[in-house]
């Protein structure tokens, strides 16, 4: 499982970084993830209004995603210790509910491209009014890895008591 992690950050850190920038900001993932290798934009509709999807994010994210993960790898020739912190943002403006999710890695990993103040950026999430009690919610990520975290930021969305998901798995 720890592997698996490690080579889904790995993957994800290469299909953004092919033309040797990361990006910087929430607007600049969400303009480049589409065309990235293995990026995904994923849209569902929820029955909440956007505040409200905004709200669940406000209460669930710094609780669940606001951690610093620790993980190993052992092979016949190698040992490695990934020490990854997790830095979830929730943003509500008149518009629209935000949720950035980064990673900085703290040890472990070699950054070759510049790395914004909270770590790469591995999701951003949008939820959108499209009426008083509907929202359309937007995630911009990785189409591989991150089961978990993806069920439960849909849950929060939808205002299931989904709980915190698993990060290493």
């Amino acid at each position: 499982m720890k592997i698996r992690f490690v080579f889904y950050i790995a993957i994800f850190s290469i299909l953004l970084g092919c033309a040797g920038h990361m990006p910087q900001t929430a607007d600049e993932f969400r303009n480049e993830l589409p065309g990235a290798f293995l990026g995904k934009v994923e849209k569902f509709q929820v029955n909440r209004s956007y505040a409200e999807v905004g709200r669940s994010f406000q209460k669930m994210a710094p609780q669940c995603l606001d951690v610093r993960i620790k993980t190993t790898s052992q092979t016949n020739t190698s040992y490695q210790v990934i020490v990854t912190k997790w830095n979830p943002t929730v943003k509500i403006n008149d518009q629209k509910a935000e949720l950035h999710i980064q990673q900085l890695h703290e040890q472990g990993v070699l950054n070759i491209y510049e790395v914004p103040d909270k770590g790469y950026y591995m999701m951003v999430v949008d939820a959108i009014p499209l009426g008083k009690n509907s929202s359309e919610v937007v995630m911009y990520r990785s189409s591989v890895g991150n089961k978990a975290l993806i069920k439960a930021i849909k849950g929060w969305a939808a205002g299931e008591k989904t709980g915190c998901p698993d990060l290493t798995a």
